[in-house]
């Protein structure tokens, strides 16, 4: 029985990473992976770093390192404390081979009793480091996994009545910061399949569902952040309206809204409305809007209300986004 164990902080989890793992998963009967708490080094917590792994190599067994020791180095000192944390954590799953693409192979190996097998040390097969990567995300997203890229954008959405500035502040916030943003699906959608200007709520439940499906790939083109308009909250609201309740499977994706976004801007009503076809006119508005801001208030979802014109509002915007870290 071949049972290996390999260790990282994975801040964040790269191809060079994903080759030492899948290397030593194809050689090991069983292949354990310790991910190292790392709070000085990335903002990811250890838990989400995690199940990344988990995710991905669903056939290896994942350890959370709670309380793992930040020293590193190579005096006696550094490598006997985290010769002694791995013994407390790994010492009795029987490792036989350790693997790592770092020096500190040598050490724990010998600590584990087991056999020291290194892999690209040299970073010949993939030239990259977890502090490269940190420096330019965006540069370097290549070097990593969908869901990890992602889980480094902040998705900030805009929500409101129709004819609240939404897409307005929405293209604004993205041409500010140099990023990309994602439009509202919404009337894409209800254009090419309302009648009588109604959707069901079979098609509602559509709607929301093509919206977080591209609103997936765009957070991948992101830079740091995505800005959303609009969400499945108000999909959901919509549905409520017009037919008094809403598709359960509609409401599970609004309730994954609470955890989704990293930041909520509600924008206000104090804009003239815009009439057009396809809107169902300014009382409508006014009672659309309190069905939003309950329904957050509920939810107990904070958000920033956007009140003013476009350049007010984009100033709202960007002075909240670089006095806090956007990225939850």
């Amino acid at each position: 029985m071949k049972t290996g164990l390999t260790l990282g902080k994975f801040t964040p989890l790269h191809k060079g990473h994903q080759f030492l793992i899948e290397t030593a998963f194809k050689e090991m009967d069983l292949l354990y992976v310790l991910v190292y708490d790392s709070p000085e080094t990335s903002i990811i917590p250890l838990n989400r770093r995690a199940d990344w792994i988990r995710k991905l190599y669903p056939q290896i067994k994942v350890i959370e390192g709670w309380n793992s020791p930040s020293d590193a180095g190579y005096t006696r000192e550094i490598m006997d404390i985290q010769d002694r944390y791995i013994l407390k954590i790994a010492g009795h799953l029987g490792i036989t081979h350790f693997y790592s693409s770092e020096p500190y192979g040598d050490h724990v190996s010998k600590a584990l009793g087991a056999i020291n097998r290194q892999v690209d040390i040299s970073r010949g097969k993939i030239n990259i480091s977890g502090t490269a990567i940190r420096k330019d995300l965006f540069a370097n997203r290549h070097f990593l996994a969908d869901l990890v890229y992602r889980d480094h954008i902040s998705n900030i959405v805009f929500v409101g009545a129709e004819s609240t500035g939404k897409t307005t502040i929405a293209e604004a916030m993205a041409q500010k910061f140099n990023t990309v943003w994602m439009p509202e699906y919404g009337r894409e959608y209800w254009i090419k399949n309302q009648q009588n200007q109604q959707l069901t709520s079979e098609q509602l439940l559509e709607l929301a569902s093509g919206h977080i499906e591209r609103e997936d790939k765009m957070l991948l083109q992101a830079r740091q952040m995505l800005f959303t308009d609009t969400n499945a909250l108000t999909t959901r609201i919509f549905s409520h309206y017009y037919h008094g309740t809403a598709h359960p499977e509609l409401e599970l994706l609004a309730d994954k809204c609470s955890s989704r976004y990293h930041r909520y801007f509600l924008c206000d009503t104090d804009i003239p409305y815009e009439a057009s076809w396809d809107r169902t006119g300014a009382k409508n508005r006014l009672k659309m809007q309190q069905m939003i801001i309950d329904d957050l208030n509920a939810r107990e979802i904070k958000f920033t209300v956007l009140s003013g014109d476009l350049n007010h509002r984009i100033q709202i915007v960007t002075d909240i986004l670089q006095q806090t870290a956007p990225i939850k």
